[in-house]
């Protein structure tokens, strides 16, 4: 099978059978096999009645059904799971993103050999306030943290060669960095390419502004578990040691002022008199902990199922 097109779907009932067809008229005029596999994430609006009128329809229709709202990232797992094709695309089911842009995208995972390709919504049609604005300083920051050069990383249009959607794993709200995700997996080779952006024909969107203080959330804790996951202990450990050698300096300058001016007949203040002494107290204390956090997580990383889990691209 030469393509697989995976769009989650929430409350989108009126625009699925319109959708469909597009995707159905694109593979026909190209020759592509293909499969569509639409995942209901809890609708409420009869989305899946919908679903499963197109897949009675048309053998190439599938439906994947939530009993609940899982979110973007649990619907894209299941269908990245269920995936056969040899690539595989994602988009909305708003029709803001087109599937007339399909066939070039394929030619370049295919032909032109990269692993991942995103859609850039380079001329945006929405609101330039709620969306456009912070969507730029999201994607700068994204771009600054994981060195991906990217305009559009949250883009739902994109393409990946299959093996990519298979190394990797998408959860909680981390649909958002895919591509950091499979570069941290070995897939380097990602591509971008300006799309048709349109404006939103049924229904409301389903995302406010908190996504973009969701998504640096995200972002911070993806980058950490990159650099840190397995080996916790280079963060918290040093982190822990740093501290608890700052405390230490400014416990010697303490006592070793004490006992000179001491020696010196100069007034001095009592030892647990000077603010100091609490700063360089809560440091050894902070070190301490930091240190048996890290310790902890080692013991995490070292018991967990995957530690020795590697992507392998080649064997002779």
């Amino acid at each position: 099978m030469d393509i697989s097109v995976i769009i989650p779907a929430f409350n989108e009932r009126e625009s699925l059978p319109e959708l469909s067809a597009w995707i159905a008229r694109v593979m026909r005029e190209n020759g592509y096999s293909y499969e569509l596999i639409f995942v209901d994430d809890g609708s409420t609006d009869g989305t899946w009645e919908c679903i499963r009128t197109l897949a009675s329809a048309d053998s190439a229709v599938h439906g994947i059904r939530f009993r609940r709202n899982y979110g973007k990232s649990a619907a894209l797992y299941c269908g990245f799971e269920r995936a056969q094709g040899e690539v595989v695309f994602t988009m909305d089911a708003d029709l803001q993103d087109s599937p007339d842009e399909i066939p070039a995208m394929y030619r370049m995972i295919v032909e032109d050999g990269n692993d991942l390709v995103s859609g850039w919504k380079q001329h945006r049609q929405d609101n330039a306030l709620t969306k456009n604005l912070p969507s730029k300083i999201y994607n700068a920051t994204a771009r600054c943290i994981t060195g991906i050069k990217l305009h559009d990383m949250n883009c739902g249009l994109k393409a990946y060669r299959r093996e990519v959607v298979k190394s990797i794993e998408v959860y909680g709200e981390m649909h958002r960095y895919i591509p950091y995700l499979a570069k941290n997996a070995g897939y380097t080779k990602i591509a971008e390419k300006p799309v048709q952006h349109a404006k939103r024909k049924y229904g409301k969107s389903k995302f406010g502004m908190e996504r973009f203080v969701n998504g640096f959330l995200d972002l911070q804790t993806l980058s950490f578990l990159t650099r840190f996951g397995k080996d916790p202990m280079h963060f918290f450990g040093y982190s822990g040691l740093l501290m608890f050698l700052v405390g230490f300096i400014m416990t010697v300058w303490i006592i070793a002022a004490k006992l000179i001016h001491q020696a010196q007949g100069v007034k001095f203040r009592a030892v647990t008199d000077q603010p100091l002494f609490y700063l360089a107290l809560v440091a050894v204390i902070l070190g301490v902990l930091l240190f048996l956090a890290g310790f902890l997580g080692e013991m995490i990383a070292r018991s967990a199922p995957d530690r020795n889990r590697y992507n392998i691209s080649d064997e002779l």
